[in-house]
């Protein structure tokens, strides 16, 4: 084997090992409850909202961020959010011609402060690479979406062309995932456990992801919205492999973060709950077709009591009737 690549097999290894010790070490004395057939129980709903973003934003310098750092982006994020509902002043009428926007704050919830992990705060949840941002191989990048994947965001000749977002098939953003990724609503999940399943309901969209134990990949030309998902336990760990992709669901576009997933591509997410109300989650991501190098995240799952209601998209949606309609007469 060449030294050079001997050197990087030795450097995705230790990647690795210090993901592992980076997220569970903290955790070791928990003794994790089981179900009533064996395994280590995960099930409740869960969060992941947080104004921490899948890239370091760059007024943060490493991933560490201190008390201060975050009583900032705290303060900002609610500032922000007070100013993007742009109330009229007693009097005021608003300007015709200008866009009456979307959602008010009211709708959303993006969280209020960074993430902790053993007790400190993050700036990213990109953990690898060290600087927080994608490994995107630009050459690789430019090629895949020269191609026609792009069509669903701008396509107006045909409803099943549009983007699967804006369909309501599977949330924006990678809310359902994988990986699963904070936006900005619906932050919410429910873990379900039976024998030799793992279902996992993301709010946004109600995608749910049955999760098969101990199995094998289906063929290759099945390809889910979300993937094809197989998981083991190994001790406490939770341990899924996502494969085979589907075509429509490459691009993982929201206001605070866009990657891509190839549909060849491999994820692997490990859940283990390290206390009462907290589960931790990391994944990685290996996609040579788009990036230069394995990347790595991880987040806490943290336990909710309220419930999961049904969440209700596409019922009503003139929009999409509208976008034809309009193109119709542009043609015209």
């Amino acid at each position: 084997m060449e030294n050079g690549v001997l050197n990087k097999t030795l450097k995705v290894l230790l990647g690795a090992y210090l993901i592992s010790l980076s997220a569970f070490t903290h955790s070791e004395s928990y003794q994790t409850t089981k179900t009533w057939f064996g395994d280590p129980d995960l099930q409740g709903i869960w969060t992941n909202s947080t104004l921490t973003t899948l890239e370091r934003p760059d007024n943060f310098i490493a991933l560490q961020v201190n008390k201060n750092e975050a009583r900032k982006a705290s303060v900002i994020a609610s500032k922000g959010s007070d100013e993007y509902d742009n109330f009229l002043k007693e009097g005021e009428t608003p300007k015709a011609g200008l866009d009456v926007g979307g959602y008010n704050t009211a709708w959303m919830d993006p969280g209020t402060e960074l993430i902790k992990i053993n007790g400190v705060y993050r700036s990213s949840i990109i953990i690898s690479p060290k600087n927080g941002k994608l490994p995107w191989d630009q050459k690789k990048r430019r090629e895949y979406f020269a191609k026609d994947y792009r069509r669903g965001f701008k396509r107006t000749d045909h409803p099943e062309l549009r983007g699967v977002g804006e369909r309501c098939i599977v949330g924006f953003g990678s809310s359902a995932g994988p990986p699963m990724m904070n936006v900005l609503y619906n932050n919410n999940y429910q873990i379900v456990q039976s024998p030799g399943y793992v279902m996992i309901m993301a709010e946004m969209i109600h995608d749910s992801r049955i999760i098969r134990l101990e199995g094998s990949h289906l063929p290759e030309l099945i390809d889910p919205w979300m993937g094809d998902s197989i998981g083991r336990w190994e001790g406490d760990t939770l341990v899924v492999e996502t494969r085979n992709f589907n075509y429509q669901h490459i691009h993982r576009a929201a206001l605070r973060h866009y990657f891509a997933i190839s549909k060849d591509a491999k994820v692997t997410e490990f859940f283990k709950r390290i206390s009462d109300t907290e589960i931790m989650y990391r994944f990685s991501v290996d996609d040579p077709d788009l990036y230069k190098s394995s990347w790595q995240g991880e987040m806490p799952l943290r336990l909710q009591k309220d419930r999961i209601y049904e969440y209700a998209c596409h019922e009503g949606n003139y929009a999409m009737a509208n976008i034809l309609a309009g193109a119709r007469e542009k043609e015209k």
